[in-house]
């Protein structure tokens, strides 16, 4: 709903709303044409990062299985390269990962904003449920693979209270993220009129409140953006994630019991499909 990839689909020509949520382009030559592009002279062996703008593990990448071969290409060459994603499917890719990481330096991120099930319901569907992104970085943190968290997006008014961006960080922590980054709800244009629209049929009662926080744009304002990267910043620390307490134990309290169990909603979710 809020994606700021949006965008980006303008550039072919294709709608950025129903286009965007169900049409795809598919460079299907993508590891043959980056495997050549690795073996030029002029390639000096930069950084790639992976998942900038479109998640290179989503549902479609479960039929055209691209990555095995970008991964091999990259570990043949053993160049550094890093991945942000949402997606549950890395698991599949762990073998390569790890011979990667023997021979290069590689990043992985995991991108989980908050772990209110009934929000992400709404406004990530097609996503696996948070829960099982964190049982992503457990197991990549589990094979020796450091695993970060790219804490995005928190959402104004519906993600950024203090008990919420408390039990998302202790969540983030329990899975053994090597480190958490904060990022606020940014609303490019492609993004910003169907997420409005989505909030004017969910939250009505919010649409003034995010006119007046956007009204310059498509980022928050500053003092909001410095506000929750400290809150955030001091639970990290709290719970021991960051370099800084690399090694030490985290200090992980139990989630406080929900009085009324009709609060908690649903205690599983869907998790990644193949495209068929």
């Amino acid at each position: 709903m809020y994606c700021f990839a949006r965008k980006t689909h303008s550039y072919l020509d294709l709608d950025t709303g129903i286009g965007f949520d169900t049409q795809i382009v598919v460079k299907v030559n993508a590891p043959e044409v980056l495997r050549r592009q690795l073996a030029s002279p002029r390639w000096h062996g930069e950084h790639i990062a992976m998942g900038t703008n479109v998640d290179c593990y989503q549902r479609a990448e479960g039929r055209y299985r691209l990555m095995p071969g970008i991964l091999a290409a990259l570990r043949d060459h053993a160049n550094p390269f890093s991945i942000l994603t949402k997606g549950t499917l890395i698991l599949r890719d762990l073998d390569l990962l790890k011979q990667s990481a023997e021979v290069t330096d590689i990043g992985i991120s995991v991108s989980v904003g908050f772990t209110d099930t009934e929000l992400w319901r709404t406004v990530e569907p097609g996503t696996p449920a948070p829960e099982r992104r964190l049982d992503v970085v457990r197991t990549l943190t589990e094979q020796g693979i450091g695993c970060g968290v790219l804490m995005a997006p928190v959402i104004p008014f519906l993600s950024d209270e203090p008990a919420q961006l408390r039990e998302t960080v202790r969540a983030i922590a329990a899975a053994g993220a090597t480190s958490v980054a904060p990022l606020v709800l940014h609303l490019r244009p492609g993004a910003r009129e169907w997420f409005m629209a989505w909030l004017g049929q969910r939250h009505p009662h919010l649409v003034r409140r995010y006119e007046r926080l956007y009204a310059d744009g498509a980022y928050a304002p500053k003092w909001y953006q410095r506000r929750i990267t400290g809150q955030v910043h001091d639970l990290a620390e709290e719970y021991g994630i960051g370099p800084t307490r690399a090694g030490m134990p985290r200090r992980i309290r139990p989630p406080r019991p929900v009085e009324d169990p009709a609060e908690s909603g649903p205690a599983s979710g869907p998790t990644q499909l193949t495209l068929l």
